[in-house]
């Protein structure tokens, strides 16, 4: 693909068999042939932030080159979700999975659809922790390095790692 760009999406699940749906967004996200998935940060159980009465979250965040615009990545995220079966019920309540655009190389947008970088990217451990295992260098809004966010969001909420490597090669 030509005019490719790195993109960064988070990936998470508090319902059902937490890291097999994860697998499976990852494949999915792989199988469209439009996105390539590059690397993936290892696993982390997470407490639920905003609505704190559910079951803990995984998470992680997976690197993607692709050339398809914003907008059509976000769309594909959304279809994703969809045929995992996500539905959106309560904002910040329990999922099956969830795929949030963080980052689109350096593009910064606001618009009443996607907002990039994500709004709350560098609020959120579940997020940063991950991410600095692939960036630790990378610099966030805000002005500081993903690794040194990271270590300052720690402290204040709870990420544990579950596993380095949860994928196989074939995103299974």
């Amino acid at each position: 693909m030509s005019g490719e760009v790195t993109a960064y999406i988070g990936v998470g699940s508090n319902l059902g068999d937490r890291r097999e749906n994860m697998r499976r967004a990852v494949r999915l996200l792989a199988e469209t042939g439009e996105i390539t998935v590059k690397r993936v940060a290892p696993l982390y159980r997470t407490a639920p932030l905003g609505v704190e009465d559910q079951p803990e979250f995984f998470n992680s965040v997976v690197e993607v080159r692709t050339a398809l615009p914003p907008r059509e990545l976000l769309a594909r995220l959304l279809k994703i979700e969809a045929s995992l079966g996500r539905v959106r019920e309560k904002r910040w309540g329990p999922r099956l999975i969830d795929l949030d655009l963080l980052l689109y190389d350096d593009l910064q947008l606001a618009t009443p659809e996607l907002t990039l970088p994500h709004p709350r990217l560098t609020e959120r451990a579940f997020v940063v922790v991950p991410l600095s295992q692939l960036v630790p260098e990378m610099l966030l809004p805000g002005g500081f390095k993903a690794a040194e966010l990271a270590g300052r969001l720690k402290k204040h909420q709870r990420v544990e790692k579950v596993a380095e490597e949860w994928l196989t090669p074939d995103f299974g």
